[in-house]
């Protein structure tokens, strides 16, 4: 998927998008000069005490242990350039936005959650060295600017999108569909005009999604945008309820692991970027959520409450043992966790099949085994999709460092070493049942995913139907006709087949609505309508212009002058000897048809339709009831009998 940048311009809010100002504003200018010197950076920022303030204290936080700085050159110095300037934007527009005219969204808990996300890239960075801390921590607090920039362009209408959000119908795509854009596509045009590098842009717009980004596995922006998404969900994590913390510790604890950090040292950092989080909030005067708990405390909470849960989850476990003794003593561990499935086998090989039979959602095996050892079997498994969605454990008195490499190599989530301590064997076992709620609530929300997308399509084929059909006779509209008629003039002028259109007046129509009313009139329309849609020939197109006018496209291999005035007069005939009834009333009517060629001096499809035009006011102005074909500057009647 490609980053999808809103065009400002085009949607005409430049002037009304969030900017900073003032010293923010003047600093922002003199970095767009290649010869800027950091002299002159300084000379401005001192220029505003809050700004220089900050700045310092945002230089201390972000150091590694070396010594504190008191000046503001130091400050730039030790921040960077890049950094500076997008810090003092950051704080320009939290001093102007803390409250505004958008009644449902909460400015206060935006630039809580903003600085929380800063405080999490920073401490993130530190650990990842994937960039600079304070570059992160700019990042992290514009990563989601497009949200304050939609609720200040369009405050009312923002204000009911965020009310009608639910989980099956997301923020962002109530703002495609109402806003023709969404907050991702306005932050990263804000970013790209702000001066942020595009190395930072690309992964904040995908950083929600980070698997729609489609970078290369490894790559800086692949890393980025993985960190950004863990920073947001910290940011989440720090926001949410007791509840909510409870719930999602989990998957916060696997997306620790995934950049290298054990759950002891992810729970000391979880602290710390709260604890930095209340210091600057209390600084910019900004209020917030009260500060989580420590880290261990809510995961030894929400721990007690799942293992309760493991005693009544059934969980499908493959035990791969050759060793009598092993399998005795892990069948009584799990057999202290009420509601488990245990099933054995003595080789790979064995596991194999049973795996095909009893689904197990986790497999525990040895490593060293007669026929298939255990890394054997973790190959095989991953080589199938169903094998790949399988929690494996492996059991092995091999604690070389290279050796347990290979091991997750080949595909192993995790390893117990032997003898096995039954206090680690719980833990990993809890890991697993982690892993498979995590599975399970993907699963749950891919289907629902799926099934607003199904329902999404249905309702946007009926609102381009309703969008491209006259109401009133449900041809196509004059939109739908025109969209057509464009398409077939490009493939007749490629191709240098003919075309034909034919232009229908229905005859004396304002003197029908005038002597029997609109209904009536409305009635008579409907009529030729349907009589159009029942006499067109196959390949034929049409649409209501508009009033009582109606067109035909003429194309597919039946637009010679012969077929196309047949057609017409078939048409103007079996409209002329029809009865409508309305309400008792009768109704006799007649239409007027005007016939145009391509031509080769046509040079667009209006030449055609004004060709037609002509041929219908002749047509008209000669008796109506008439076909008429132009030919050139000529207009010939084509009705029998017709006055010339």
């Amino acid at each position: 998927m490609t980053m999808k940048v809103a065009d400002i311009n085009q949607l005409k809010i430049s002037t009304l998008l969030p900017s900073p100002k003032g010293v923010a504003l003047a600093l922002m200018e003199a970095c767009r000069h290649d010869d800027v010197t950091l002299n002159e950076i300084t000379r401005l920022i001192q220029t505003d005490p809050a700004l220089s303030g900050r700045l310092i204290q945002r230089a201390n936080s972000a150091s590694y242990g070396t010594r504190s700085i008191t000046s503001v050159a130091e400050a730039v110095l030790r921040v960077g350039l890049l950094s500076v300037k997008q810090l003092a934007m950051g704080f320009s527009l939290i001093d102007q936005y803390k409250k505004g005219s958008c009644k449902g969204f909460d400015y206060q808990h935006f630039w809580s959650h903003s600085l929380l996300m800063a405080i999490a890239m920073q401490e993130l960075g530190k650990a990842t060295r994937i960039s600079a801390p304070d570059e992160l921590f700019a990042c992290g607090l514009l990563a989601r600017i497009g949200c304050l920039a939609l609720a200040t362009i369009y405050p009312d209408k923002y204000d009911e999108l965020i009310s009608r959000q639910s989980a099956e119908v997301p923020l962002i795509e109530l703002e495609q569909l109402f806003l023709k854009t969404d907050h991702n596509a306005l932050t990263a045009a804000m970013l790209i005009h702000f001066g942020v590098p595009k190395i930072f842009v690309e992964p904040i717009y995908f950083h929600e999604v980070p698997d729609d980004s489609c970078f290369s596995e490894g790559s800086r922006p692949y890393r980025l945008v993985h960190l950004l998404y863990l920073g947001k969900q910290i940011a989440d994590f720090g926001m949410a309820s007791e509840a909510e913390r409870s719930e999602g510790i989990s998957e916060l604890i696997l997306l620790g692991g995934r950049i290298g950090l054990d759950t002891e040292s992810f729970g000391l950092l979880i602290d710390q970027i709260m604890q930095e989080w209340q210091t600057w909030v209390k600084m910019l005067n900004i209020s917030s959520t009260e500060m989580p708990p420590p880290f261990r405390k809510i995961m030894n909470s929400a721990v007690s409450r799942e293992e309760s849960i493991i005693d009544a989850s059934s969980l499908r476990i493959l035990l791969v043992e050759d060793d009598p003794a092993s399998i005795v003593f892990i069948e009584e561990l799990l057999c202290n966790a009420r509601g488990h499935t245990l099933y054995t086998a003595n080789d790979g090989q064995q596991a194999l099949s049973m795996v095909m039979e009893v689904s197990p959602h986790i497999v525990i095996t040895d490593w060293i085994m007669p026929v298939m050892s255990g890394l054997e079997l973790t190959k095989a498994l991953r080589t199938s999709e169903w094998g790949q969605n399988l929690y494996i454990i492996m059991l092995t008195s091999i604690e070389e460092e290279e050796e347990v490499i290979k091991a997750f190599d080949a595909g192993v989530d995790d390893y117990v070493t032997k003898p096995i301590n039954i206090r680690a064997f719980r833990a990993r076992l809890r890991a697993a049942w982690h892993y498979r709620k995590l599975q399970e609530s993907w699963e749950r929300d891919r289907e629902q995913l799926k099934r607003f997308a199904a329902e999404l399509a249905v309702s946007n084929r009926k609102l381009e139907h309703f969008a491209l059909t006259d109401v009133l006779t449900e041809l196509p509209n004059r939109r739908a006709g025109m969209d057509a008629l464009a398409d077939v003039w490009n493939v007749a002028s490629r191709s240098g087949q003919s075309m034909a259109v034919m232009l229908i007046d229905i005859d004396h129509f304002k003197a029908i609505n005038d002597s029997h009313g609109h209904a009536i009139g409305d009635k008579v329309l409907k009529e030729v309508a349907a009589s159009i849609k029942d006499i067109a020939r196959k390949g034929d197109t049409y649409c209501r212009m508009g009033g009582e006018e109606f067109l035909v496209i003429c194309h597919n291999g039946s637009t010679d002058a012969k077929s196309v005035v047949h057609f017409a007069e078939r048409l103007r005939q079996h409209i002329d000897s029809q009865d409508i009834h309305v309400d008792g009333v009768q109704i006799r009517t007649s239409i007027s048809i005007g016939i145009a060629l391509k031509e080769v001096a046509m040079k667009s499809e209006d030449h055609l339709i004004n060709a037609a035009d002509k041929a219908l006011y002749a047509a008209k102005n000669s008796g109506r009831n008439k076909v008429c074909m132009a030919l050139g500057s000529q207009f010939v009647s084509c009705t029998a009998n017709a006055d010339s």
